[in-house]
């Protein structure tokens, strides 16, 4: 894998793709839970993703929001 500057990498596997014409659905099942990425639907084609393909989820934002349970 090449060097990159994200920090928070989530090893998993393709649990799912939901395709439309634009964009894609890729569900991922991680060890820290089951985690959902929209790409472009030309990105799956361009990267031949496929269920149980081994992939990384990268997760960079700026802001993290938080709700506590009532």
């Amino acid at each position: 894998m090449k060097q990159i500057s994200i920090r928070n990498q989530l090893e998993g596997r393709v649990k799912e793709i939901v395709h439309s014409p634009v964009v894609s659905e890729i569900v991922v099942k991680t060890k820290a839970g089951t985690l959902a990425s929209v790409i472009t639907t030309r990105s799956v084609k361009d990267m031949k993703l496929k269920k149980g393909d081994r992939v990384f989820v990268m997760v960079k934002a700026t802001e993290a929001s938080i709700q506590k349970e009532k």
